[in-house]
C-alpha cells in the first residue's frame, strides 16, 4: 500500500481528501470535504498532496522523491 490511514490525497484531479479506510485490493475510502461523503478510490487514482510552503533542504528533498516513486 501506498499510502497509510490519515494521508492527505488528491482525487479527481483537484479534490483534496484524508484516507479514512485501507482495503487489501488497494483501493482506500477516502472523506472529500467538497463531496460531504467517504468514496472508494484504487490506488491508482489518488495522488499525494504535497505542500509547498517553503523550500526545501537537500534532505527533504530526497525524502520527498523517495516517498513520490515509493523506494
Amino acid at each position: 500500500m501506498l499510502y497509510c490511514f490519515g494521508d492527505i490525497v488528491v482525487v479527481d484531479e483537484i479534490e483534496i481528501g484524508v484516507i479514512v479506510k485501507l482495503w487489501l485490493d488497494k483501493t482506500y475510502d477516502i472523506y472529500v470535504r467538497q463531496y460531504n461523503s467517504i468514496t472508494t478510490y484504487h490506488e491508482k487514482d489518488v495522488k499525494r498532496y504535497m505542500v509547498r510552503h517553503k523550500y526545501l533542504n537537500e534532505e527533504e528533498l530526497e525524502y520527498q522523491n523517495n516517498a513520490i516513486n515509493n523506494i
